[in-house]
């Protein structure tokens, strides 16, 4: 890449199997479609969070598009990555305050307080890093640990769209349906029909939904009055911020997540890229914070580093940082249209269930092709237990609490397969 702060991307011809680097793109018609790709695959869980915490998903649209900006920026665009709505925020947003479930949280000023917080720790931890340097992570993150903590990331979501998108048996054949399309057009087809696999499989499902259910009877319709009745262009509604010492000591912890989920993002793009990204790891974090802060203080979701993206990235091996600034920009106008967010939210659920299902294995098998790349021994006790376990409690939701606050799955995997590698590392070498 070249010394310049932004990147001059090459601009690459490439076949169906050839990999585009973070420093190269594709022609400018086709990498915006792919930037289409990347927002599509990150709207539903970025819609869903702020639901389900109250807060206005149009808002969240437009905060992952600013937020991805800044990200890029502060990365100087070296780092392939789409920030969207942090799930492991909801828990304690909740709890701080007092959210029953249904429409707008009345508190929404207390959980902003709480976010920009933990952005502004999330910033200082980036900071850190920077100074210190990055040395520190191939010790404590070796293959075996790295690999298990991005399959976990893949492992851990897997029960939202098995459990919670599809509510019947028609709907879980129409999810079973949908990752079939995903799958032939991954093998039948050629050139960028191949490349969006994950755009063009949701297309397909989504018309074959249609017509069994609005053609057929036999399910529930396609409901596109919200779509009819959307205006195309719209304020989203923006909040602002109130600073509750309580709120804050509660939310704030959860950088130590962020941070596990940003870890194994760049983690995983590295052993995908071939790229080593650790020496941008301090900037990842401090334009994350940063990212996080802005978002709380106009309404949004604490942003994070999405494994949606990761497993686009991983489908259709291209990895430009192009892609993102598009995807980034599309998001930002997105989030003035009410229009936009009702077509998202008009498709079926069990369809984004049966994608969802599709890019979250995609994760799970790069954290395995980590293992495969770095020949890692599992003859050896200490990594074999590493990774068992950790597959385990990530899979499980293995959750710790301390006080009010609780670490999750991820959380636990991630910091338990560091702490558990260097215990038995040290044993192995006694």
């Amino acid at each position: 890449m070249s010394d310049s702060f932004l990147p001059r991307w090459r601009e690459v011809r490439p076949g169906a199997d050839d990999v585009v680097a973070p420093d190269e793109r594709l022609p400018w018609p086709q990498t915006s479609i792919m930037g289409v790709q990347h927002v599509i695959a990150m709207f539903g869980s970025t819609i869903l969070a702020p639901i389900l915490m109250g807060f206005d998903p149009n808002v969240a649209i437009l905060m992952s598009g600013v937020g991805t900006l800044i990200f890029f920026l502060i990365t100087g665009g070296r780092v392939p990555s789409y920030l969207g709505s942090s799930f492991a925020f909801i828990g304690v947003v909740i709890a701080a305050t007092g959210y029953t479930g249904s429409g707008p949280n009345a508190n929404i000023g207390m959980a902003l307080g709480g976010i920009i917080a933990c952005g502004l720790l999330y910033t200082l931890i980036g900071f850190i890093v920077q100074a210190v340097g990055t040395g520190w992570i191939e010790r404590f993150m070796p293959p075996v640990v790295t690999g298990a903590i991005v399959a976990v990331i893949g492992l851990n979501l897997a029960s939202v769209p098995v459990k919670n998108m599809a509510s019947n048996n028609f709907e879980s054949w129409m999810q079973a349906m949908t990752f079939v399309c995903v799958g032939m057009v991954a093998v039948l087809t050629r050139g960028m029909v191949q490349r969006l696999l994950i755009l063009v499989g949701l297309i397909a499902a989504a018309i074959i939904y249609a017509i069994l259910t609005n053609g057929m009877g036999l399910g529930k319709p396609v409901d596109l009055s919200g779509l009819a009745s959307a205006a195309w262009i719209g304020m989203p509604n923006f909040s602002a911020p109130q600073f509750s010492p309580q709120a804050m000591v509660l939310i704030a912890p959860i950088v130590i997540i962020l941070v596990a989920e940003n870890l194994g993002h760049i983690k995983a793009v590295t052993a995908m890229t071939g790229r080593n990204l650790d020496q941008y790891m301090g900037r990842a974090f401090i334009g994350d914070g940063v990212a996080t802060m802005v978002s709380g203080g106009v309404g949004g979701t604490g942003v994070t580093t999405y494994a949606e993206n990761i497993g686009v990235m991983a489908a259709t091996r291209i990895y430009s940082t192009a892609v993102f600034m598009v995807a980034g920009l599309i998001a930002l106008l997105l989030g003035f249209s009410p229009k936009f967010g009702a077509l998202i939210q008009a498709i079926p659920l069990p369809v984004m269930g049966g994608v969802s299902i599709v890019v979250f294995g995609l994760i799970a098998v790069a954290g395995a092709k980590i293992w495969v790349e770095n020949k890692v021994d599992f003859s050896q006790n200490k990594n074999l237990i590493v990774a068992a376990i950790t597959l385990i409690i990530g899979t499980g939701d293995f959750t710790l609490k301390f006080g009010s606050f609780a670490l999750g799955g991820i959380g636990t995997a991630t910091f338990g397969a560091i702490i558990l590698y260097q215990l038995l590392n040290r044993s192995d070498k006694r």
